[in-house]
């Protein structure tokens, strides 16, 4: 099982260690065997937030994991436990992946893992994220980075986004999306470039407005859409549906369903073998030669690239 160490040091903010134990923590239905193994590791009892926590193994045990979490800084003035800078460099110079939720980003920096890379926090600490790690790529506009080793999330909700990445990369699509189904995420929001997932995993439930409307149309991908049968669907103006749209999920109608349908030619490049053409008509792109074309501005590689490489790093 790969192990998955969440550092738990200095005075930290309770949600996203939290959000890290329950998606790392808690298998969905049918999870797939080797799920991970969750270590709570720090020196000592410690007050987060208004809970105490108590590790159940030492910081030296980060250098032993697979993936470490290093969750939100209470108060970026306060420099970072020594010992904990120490342990999350050792466990990069071991091989271990390493992300940031939020102001966590702070202790990736004072290791000396953002430099020459590309990083990301809550907007509100990005300058002086920058201002602190000159030698960094600050980019305040994403949700997360991916640098490979090194990744980075911003605010509270974007830590969600990138651990359900975490949980994409290692597991496929169709777990992540289960993950994200068991959590009731919200729909979908633009994320960072990543690696190969540019955009944090969708969830067609929710108590949102457009809920039912986006569960309707996301079981519709392999057909024609347009913006009036989704604004008949949901008794509405094409218009009004628009702002709806702004409003919930930051896109366009057509953008949100443009991106559903790159979403589920990944899972079906990931999971069958059937040809770009087959996928191109199941997802409702018409031709491989428009898959190829929207897949590859949206991912950043074409659909072969994408399936070659996946399965690389995911052996059957």
């Amino acid at each position: 099982m790969p192990t998955v160490a969440l550092a738990a040091a200095g005075h930290l903010l309770h949600f996203e260690l939290a959000v890290a134990h329950e998606i790392f923590g808690n298998p969905p239905p049918d999870a797939p065997q080797g799920w991970y193994d969750v270590l709570l590791c720090g020196p000592g009892p410690l007050r987060v937030g208004p809970f105490t926590v108590e590790p159940d193994h030492g910081l030296e045990h980060l250098a032993r994991a697979d993936t470490v979490i290093v969750p939100a800084c209470a108060d970026i003035d306060e420099p970072p436990p020594p010992e904990l800078v120490d342990a999350v460099r050792a466990a990069h110079e071991a091989g271990a992946r390493i992300a940031s939720l939020c102001t966590g980003a702070f202790v990736l920096g004072a290791a000396g893992l953002l430099d020459g890379r590309r990083a990301t926090t809550h907007w509100a600490h990005a300058a002086e994220l920058s201002a602190r790690h000159p030698r960094a790529e600050v980019d305040p506009d994403v949700l997360y980075t991916d640098n490979g080793s090194v990744l980075t999330a911003a605010g509270k909700a974007a830590a969600v986004d990138l651990c359900l990445h975490l949980v994409h990369l290692d597991h496929g699509a169709a777990v992540a999306n289960a993950v994200a189904r068991r959590l009731v995420m919200p729909p979908h929001r633009p994320g960072g470039q990543a690696q190969f997932v540019t955009t944090p995993v969708q969830a067609s439930g929710g108590d949102h407005q457009l809920a039912d409307l986006l569960a309707w149309a996301q079981q519709r991908l392999d057909r024609p859409l347009t913006v009036t049968d989704m604004a008949r669907r949901a008794g509405t103006s094409p218009r009004h549906l628009g702002r709806q749209f702004r409003a919930v999920t930051g896109r366009t109608p057509l953008q949100w369903l443009l991106t559903q349908r790159v979403r589920r030619a990944q899972e079906l490049l990931e999971a069958t073998d059937d040809t770009v053409e087959a996928v191109a008509v199941a997802t409702g792109m018409g031709t491989a030669t428009t898959l190829r074309r929207q897949f590859k501005r949206v991912v950043g590689v074409p659909p072969d690239t994408y399936r070659r490489a996946f399965r690389s790093a995911n052996p059957a």
